[in-house]
């Protein structure tokens, strides 16, 4: 786990945070922050990642998600003896967003949060218009009309496409393949099966 990130600008060192708590934000299971992807493993985790079918791998996660027990060595890395790092902002977002798409469905709940965001005052100033109109009338007619059925309608059409995403995102947790639980340790033998 790295120790220090000082040699890390602002930008990156917040983005880096911001990642982490977007990625730890369900109640799963929790990636540490900092960790590389360098470790050592015991020959049952290996065999655990080895059974996992899935070919987008995200390593961080997925060390995290078979749930043996890890142990953190902190380490500060040395200064680079020659050269550039090739892992520019591009490729640093590609792999956030390979992170967060692997272990998170929180993008596809908040289309139906932002649609719903735009439905309630869509529903409210719609109220009130209609009660202004009632008691005060209205001087530019069609307006409010075409403004509140806007509002309404893409928010409702947001929470649809919200709806249909927690399905989406049920769909993409099974063709995975993950298995249910992995065992950590066997412990006897079990029943003998009766021979007939």
């Amino acid at each position: 786990m790295r120790q220090d990130r000082s040699d890390e600008g602002p930008l990156k060192t917040l983005s880096t945070r911001l990642f982490y708590k977007l990625l730890n934000a369900s109640d799963r299971f929790a990636v540490p922050e900092n960790a590389g992807d360098f470790r050592l493993m015991d020959r049952k985790v290996v065999d655990a990642l080895l059974k996992l079918p899935e070919r987008s791998r995200f390593m961080k996660g997925l060390y995290a998600w078979v749930g043996f027990r890890a142990v953190a060595l902190p380490y500060t890395p040395a200064p680079r003896a020659e050269g550039r790092s090739r892992f520019n902002a591009r490729r640093l977002f590609k792999l956030a967003l390979d992170g967060l798409t692997s272990f998170t469905t929180w993008p596809l709940r908040m289309v139906s949060v932002a649609g719903l965001m735009l439905a309630l005052p869509a529903f409210g100033y719609g109220s009130y218009v209609v009660l202004d109109y009632m008691c005060f009338g209205n001087e530019v007619s069609g307006w409010s009309t075409i403004v509140v059925s806007l509002m309404f309608f893409i928010g409702v059409q947001m929470i649809s496409t919200g709806i249909l995403g927690e399905y989406v995102a049920r769909i993409f947790e099974e063709v995975k393949g993950r298995p249910v639980y992995v065992v950590r340790e066997q412990r006897g033998h079990g029943l003998e099966a009766e021979e007939p």
